[in-house]
């Protein structure tokens, strides 16, 4: 699986992902730190990844536009730094990781986590 890291989270997740084996890259790698969520979405959609960030919006883009990918894990977190990133996304993974590698939306709170498949309404 490959995870796409959302500007608002912290690059330095994106490396301790990539240490814990999981391709992972952060939109500000890739030179994609203003650009518009809808090419962030078509990003993923092209290279496979898994999408995480902290914007609602990408939700609502994905149910408005009826589609089946990019994944989205969502988390309703604020203020997480790398390590607790990496850690909360080590443990959500296997938990969920079947439905993301088939299109789902994620969204983690402090206390909750939901899932939904895609299509999404």
């Amino acid at each position: 699986m490959k995870l796409l890291l959302d500007q608002g989270l912290p690059r330095s997740a994106a490396e301790q992902l990539r240490g814990a084996g999981i391709e992972t890259t952060h939109v500000g790698e890739l030179g994609m730190a203003e650009v518009n969520d809808e090419r962030i979405l078509d990003y993923a959609r092209r290279v496979g990844s898994v999408v995480v960030t902290l914007d609602g919006d990408f939700h609502a883009l994905l149910a408005h536009q009826s589609a089946t990918g990019p994944s989205v894990i969502r988390i309703r977190i604020e203020g997480l730094k790398g390590p607790a990133l990496s850690k909360l996304l080590l443990e959500l993974l296997p938990q969920c990781g079947e439905l993301l590698e088939h299109g789902a939306v994620v969204s983690l709170t402090h206390r909750r986590m939901s899932i939904r498949r895609l299509p999404i309404g």
